[in-house]
């Protein structure tokens, strides 16, 4: 994770009905290769951002939450455009509302957001090579061992 300041990033939908723009740096970013991520974005990984919801301003339009199943059997509220349906974050009820799983694809300028782990490569598609150095687990990550302190002060402080 980088240590310079944040500065805000926007992003939103493909047809701009739903825009958003976050002023913090994300908790964390993962890359995750799970076989669900892979089966709800139709590609190899889900690139997400997780960030305090309060955290994400809407600035335009108004994202339609989706209740779609996941990989927990707890399922997952999916922010969705109303127009083009492409979805900006998620809200995993094993973390509730406070907490949203931000699609890094869909700022503006992506790039900004690399991710700081890749999950689940035991299942990644074998084509798929991560970067040199790339810190990587074959299934879910300890948020103790990963998240930087700063992060992990932030989560306390969201859900006690």
């Amino acid at each position: 994770m980088q240590s310079h300041a944040f500065e805000a990033a926007e992003g939103g939908c493909t047809c701009r009905t739903v825009r958003y723009s976050i002023k913090n740096r994300p908790l964390f970013v993962h890359c995750c290769h799970c076989r669900w991520c892979q089966r709800e974005t139709g590609t190899a990984f889900a690139l997400n951002a997780l960030i305090e919801t309060d955290r994400i301003e809407v600035t335009a339009g108004s994202p339609d939450l989706v209740l779609t199943p996941s990989n927990s059997g707890k399922g997952q509220k999916i922010a969705r455009c109303p127009h083009c349906h492409v979805a900006v974050w998620s809200h995993y009820m094993g973390a509730g509302d406070k907490l949203a799983f931000l699609r890094v694809g869909t700022l503006d300028n992506p790039d900004r957001l690399p991710p700081d782990i890749h999950i689940f490569t035991e299942s990644k598609q074998p084509w798929v090579h991560l970067p040199p150095g790339a810190v990587a687990v074959p299934e879910y990550y300890s948020s103790k061992e990963h998240w930087p302190a700063e992060s992990l002060e932030r989560r306390k402080a969201l859900f006690g």
